[in-house]
């Protein structure tokens, strides 16, 4: 819960700081952070592909 409020308090923030400034430095931050999330989840989406590959290990239980 404190992460969701710490994030919305970031995104507050960010926008205020967008409100001011010109549109075409906000398209360009806009897409850079676009660009940044789409490799990010394609990068996720290759190693969740390679990890389904891999036998599964349980983390719990007695040993």
């Amino acid at each position: 819960m404190l992460f969701l409020v710490a994030a919305l308090l970031v995104l507050g923030v960010l926008l205020g700081a967008v409100a001011h400034l010109p549109v075409p430095v906000s398209a360009a931050a806009g897409l850079a952070i676009a660009l940044w999330l789409s490799l990010f989840a394609a990068r996720e989406g290759l190693t969740g592909r390679r990890r389904t590959t891999r036998p599964h290990h349980d983390r719990g239980g007695s040993r």
